[in-house]
């Protein structure tokens, strides 16, 4: 054999190694790019992929069948009446999520307090409560409606795009989310249609605790100090003592000090200029639509002349005009006794998003003629 066949013979298993190795290098980079376009703009999805009516079934089966007591998932499967496979699986998953079931081991399954709530209620509302306890956990479901309580969800596109890009719900899975997301909080009767719009019932009794930081860390929103939030609203009570109670905390937790035309600017002078001043001073708006006040529909028209963002807030649906009802609303319940913290929270929340994200808070026509 010559020199140059045992170098080609040699060369070989080294050619064979570099191919199997480029080879499963291709396998990998394919692995990875059918993850990253599975994964839409968020990554994995960790939502329930059912709504919550259909996984009571479950527990439901475990009780009537079985007592209630713990029982292998396989067995479960048999109490259902499917058999023990993918789908069943992921079904399982979801009771899992929404808190209807819970896993004391590998492959053994106990049935919640709260699906025993949801399924046999000992008073009026227990199954209610149950299903709106298991939205507040269900990973993602939560999130959205927290967002939203208390207002009405956008037009199918706009929700569209905020689950895509707020709260990073893969662009391919969109449909299914919304779908249980909806049904799933109509079970729930955490939805109000209103014509051909859902206004999404804010029932959270233990009010969210973030802090500034947290609040402008989460947003990743700059705010410098001195920074201002001008509130437009009746003077009169008893809304006007919300100003003390309510508004002024949500602007400082938000992370900016409040300014109000009769406590903090008025003086000599022209008001009309001095409220223009501060308006067009201020990084974003609260107005306090209740009563319809004419005052605050003058500065609030001010408002829509600078391009400022509005938080917009009422204790009446009635009192919002159609014209800015496309413009996110804050609506609460004074009969709620824990109106006055869900609200403050709500306007805190909604300010920095409105920093954040001006066109949710900002009237069409100021951005249309951009």
């Amino acid at each position: 054999m010559s020199v140059e066949d045992e170098l080609t013979e040699d060369s070989k298993p080294k050619a064979a190694k570099k191919a199997k190795k480029a080879k499963r290098a291709k396998k990998a980079a394919k692995r990875a790019a059918k993850k990253r376009v599975g994964a839409g703009s968020g990554g994995a999805a960790t939502y329930p992929r059912h709504a919550v009516e259909k996984v009571l079934r479950i527990p439901k089966a475990i009780i009537d069948q079985n007592a209630g007591q713990d029982c292998s998932e396989r067995d479960s499967a048999t109490y259902v009446g499917v058999g023990f496979n993918g789908p069943y699986r992921v079904e399982i998953s979801s009771a899992l999520k929404y808190g209807l079931l819970a896993r004391p081991q590998s492959g053994v399954l106990s049935v919640t307090d709260r699906a025993r709530q949801a399924i046999r209620p000992q008073k009026p509302g227990d199954d209610v409560e149950a299903l709106r306890q298991a939205v507040l956990d269900a990973p993602e479901i939560s999130e959205v409606y927290k967002h939203y309580r208390g207002e009405y969800l956008p037009d199918a596109t706009f929700f569209e795009h905020a689950l895509v890009d707020k709260f990073h719900i893969p662009a391919e899975k969109v449909a299914e989310f919304t779908e249980i997301f909806m049904s799933t909080l109509q079970s729930a009767k955490l939805l109000e249609r209103k014509e051909d719009k859902y206004r999404v019932l804010d029932v959270t009794s233990t009010p969210d605790r973030e802090t500034v930081g947290e609040l402008k860390k989460s947003a990743g929103v700059k705010i410098a100090a001195g920074d201002t939030c001008f509130v437009v609203m009746p003077f009169a009570a008893p809304v006007g003592g919300y100003f003390q109670n309510i508004y002024e905390p949500a602007i400082q937790k938000a992370g900016l000090r409040a300014v109000r035309a009769d406590a903090d600017i008025f003086g000599t002078g022209k008001i009309i200029d001095q409220i223009w001043s501060g308006i067009n001073a201020s990084k974003v708006l609260v107005a306090e639509l209740t009563t319809r006040n004419p005052n605050v529909f003058y500065e609030l028209g001010l408002a829509h002349a600078l391009d400022k963002p509005v938080v917009l807030v009422s204790s009446n649906e009635d009192d919002v005009p159609f014209d800015l009802k496309h413009i996110r609303v804050i609506y609460y319940d004074v009969t709620d006794p824990f109106w006055g913290q869900k609200l403050i929270d709500k306007v805190a929340e909604n300010i920095v998003s409105a920093l954040k994200n001006p066109e949710e808070a900002v009237f069409k026509r100021a951005l249309e003629s951009k």
